[in-house]
């Protein structure tokens, strides 16, 4: 099975090979992928390098916490990809993007104020959990909004932590 993904800003092409082998772009993967415990928590073995992962559904997508950093993921398929294309209207960039929790942990700094313009990729949260601080990123540009949370309050998975619009 073939799929396009973004993650982030950028566009990669994923074709399923068999349940231990994938081909990211042009370049063939030895992959594990295992749920621990039922939980959001998977562990991933990619070529032999072992990762730790946080997988969150969104309405559009996926948060993926790897390795300390936060990435927004969109998974289509490739008939899907294909036909977004030819429509005209692209992503609107007035649309509210709203920063959620990961998993549970503590809020550790916030770098941004209320009102504050941000660009794709700059830290908006440094949230701490299980003694590793995670910078969560604005996945576009936009105007911070709605800061629900302050350095050192505890947070749970999916709550709201701000808003970039």
């Amino acid at each position: 099975m073939r799929y396009s993904t973004r993650v982030d800003d950028r566009e990669h092409q994923i074709e399923i090979l068999d349940e231990h082998h994938v081909r990211l772009n042009e370049r063939m993967h030895e992959i594990d992928f295992v749920s621990v415990s039922g939980q959001p928590i998977y562990s991933l073995i990619i070529d032999g390098k072992s990762f730790e992962a946080y997988v969150y559904p969104e309405e559009a997508g996926w948060q993926v916490l790897l390795v300390g950093r936060q990435y927004q993921v969109q998974v289509r398929e490739e008939h899907e990809t294909r036909l977004a294309r030819t429509q005209t209207t692209g992503p609107d960039e007035e649309e509210e993007y709203p920063l959620r929790a990961p998993m549970p942990g503590l809020v550790v700094s916030i770098p941004v104020q209320e009102g504050q313009r941000v660009e794709p990729g700059q830290v908006l949260l440094v949230l701490e959990s299980m003694k590793m601080q995670n910078e969560l990123r604005s996945p576009r540009g936009g105007q911070v909004h709605g800061l629900a949370v302050k350095p050192g309050e505890s947070v749970e998975p999916k709550q709201l932590l701000l808003r970039v619009v």
